[in-house]
């Protein structure tokens, strides 16, 4: 039984941060920095980002992104998704992770460093309304719509499967947005209320499309190259993320929610269960929170305050 517990770690933690030999360098150099970062325990932030709800997130996000063929179009002519797409997955875990976790100084070079990739990010597409248009990943139009397809997601998954957020909803949302500015998003949502209308503003101006490219895309989150003994608990989480889909994204990606005959299928304990598993494989702590944790408990002894207990 270890044995088959240890494969199973050592291929989760490769999918997910691209190292199969423990925890990788830039998760154990979070320990270092002054500062406790932009959050720190107890945040909104660190709930949402601290449970393994957020693989479901991660799925949920580029089923969104993929509706905007701006955003889409610098994902398939700029990055090797196909060959090598959890390599792109474990880098935005980083970046994502690095903000959420790691020292002010460090998250802001580690947001610096994506913007610097994203210059050479560009293109043409075509937009919802059929004109032709050039685009730069770093285009605050662009940039914007990724913040809030991830905002959305992380929050619905951990609406759904995760702990109760402090401060609720709009806590995390004005609390990310620090995430989203460090990406230069201009205004980028503070409540629940202004995340549902700046996306409706997506659908409500026409920007959305679907194309054979978003139907491709789709088609590779619904069955990657994943593994053979994790594809069955993936379909479990895939189909967590699109139940927690605003219905009217769900309508224009032709997804919906299994079914048998009238009967809706239980999605979401389904889900449940599959992260309470990974949770008890590689934990229900992240290595990034531990590392800020041992972070904070050095700088509060250097202070002489009371230090915080990294197994809290």
């Amino acid at each position: 039984m270890s044995f088959v517990t240890g494969a199973l770690r050592t291929r989760l933690q490769a999918t997910f941060t691209g190292s199969t030999s423990g925890s990788p360098a830039w998760v154990d150099d979070l320990e270092q920095g002054t500062d406790a970062g932009f959050f720190g325990p107890g945040s909104a932030v660190w709930s949402v980002h601290g449970g393994n709800q957020t693989i479901v997130a991660g799925v949920r996000a580029l089923l969104v992104q993929a509706l905007h063929p701006g955003a889409l179009a610098g994902v398939a002519d700029h990055s090797r998704y196909r060959e090598d797409p959890f390599g792109r997955l474990a880098g935005t875990i980083r970046w994502i992770y690095t903000v959420s976790h790691g020292d002010t100084a460090t998250a802001r070079g580690a947001s610096e460093w994506v913007l610097r990739l994203h210059e050479r990010v560009r293109g043409q597409y075509v937009d919802g309304h059929g004109v032709a248009k050039d685009y730069s990943a770093n285009d605050p139009d662009l940039a914007r719509w990724v913040h809030l397809a991830f905002t959305d997601a992380f929050l619905r998954a951990a609406e759904r499967w995760g702990e109760p957020i402090p401060g609720g909803a709009d806590a995390y949302v004005r609390e990310w947005a620090t995430a989203g500015r460090l990406m230069h998003v201009v205004d980028p949502p503070e409540s629940e209320a202004e995340l549902r209308a700046q996306m409706d503003g997506y659908l409500d101006r026409g920007e959305l499309a679907v194309t054979p490219r978003t139907r491709e895309v789709v088609r590779f989150i619904k069955n990657p190259p994943l593994a053979y003994m994790l594809r069955p608990g993936y379909q479990a989480l895939y189909q967590g993320a699109v139940s927690t889909l605003d219905p009217r994204h769900r309508s224009m990606l032709g997804l919906r929610a299994p079914v048998v005959g009238p009967v809706e299928l239980p999605v979401s304990r389904a889900t449940g269960l599959v992260l309470d598993g990974i949770g008890g494989v590689l934990g229900n702590q992240s290595g990034t929170e531990r590392a800020a944790l041992l972070r904070i408990a050095r700088l509060e002894r250097e202070a002489g305050a009371p230090a915080v207990d990294p197994a809290a």
